[in-house]
């Protein structure tokens, strides 16, 4: 992970990726997660989303990673609650009653700092990363979550016309990256609304659930 280039964009608030509302893949698929009733969340590379203050008021526990300090500063100011921080060798833990943001590298955060989360929702981590960070960043979040079940957000475009981040990620991919561990269901697919750059791109949410057994 390039840590300049992030840290480059929220300081120059060149910050495309946030979305201005809760993520509507979330709203409609979140149910499919069966998150049970003050349940915990965990959210790889948050940023400041409102997908987080969305799941507060639904009762949810939310955990983060996010490798921008700025960008959990600017989260907590709009959430309205004043955070206690501690440091954790390489991360920092932004905490609050029901939520705990790590800032750091994400491959730098253990299950035993993270600690019990009942689901993922993965929505900018993913396609963040180059393909042979990806490699590792698939079994990395499986095992420092238990194998919780996820939620997965891809595109697909041309990305011989584009670099990314986001990436372009195939469904061969995704089997790939997480077929030893998970059972893989395609939820839904549609157009991206006005590409990338205007570049016709699809968005796919994927259900991940955990293999049981053999």
């Amino acid at each position: 992970m390039d840590h300049d280039f992030w840290h480059g964009r929220w300081e120059s608030g060149r910050i495309g990726f946030h979305e201005s509302e809760p993520n509507p893949l979330l709203l409609t698929h979140f149910p499919a997660l069966c998150v049970p009733e003050n349940g915990r969340v965990f959210i790889p590379l948050c940023g400041k989303t409102l997908d987080i203050g969305w799941l507060l008021s639904k009762g949810y526990r939310v955990a983060g990673v996010e490798l921008s300090e700025l960008a959990i500063r600017q989260l907590f100011e709009q959430l309205g609650v004043e955070p206690e921080i501690s440091d954790l060798g390489n991360l920092k833990r932004y905490s609050a009653d029901r939520i705990d943001i790590f800032v750091g590298d994400v491959f730098d955060l253990g299950q035993a700092a993270l600690g019990p989360v009942d689901a993922v929702f993965d929505r900018a981590a993913f396609v963040a990363l180059p393909q042979s960070m990806r490699a590792d960043y698939a079994p990395h979040i499986a095992d420092i979550s238990a194998n919780a079940p996820q939620l997965l957000v891809t595109f697909e475009y041309d990305q011989s016309r584009l670099d990314g981040p986001p990436f372009a990620i195939p469904g061969d991919e995704v089997t790939m990256r997480y077929k030893d561990r998970y059972t893989i269901s395609r939820l839904a697919t549609g157009e991206v609304a006005g590409g990338f750059k205007g570049i016709a791109a699809t968005e796919t949410v994927w259900l991940l659930t955990p293999r049981r057994g053999p």
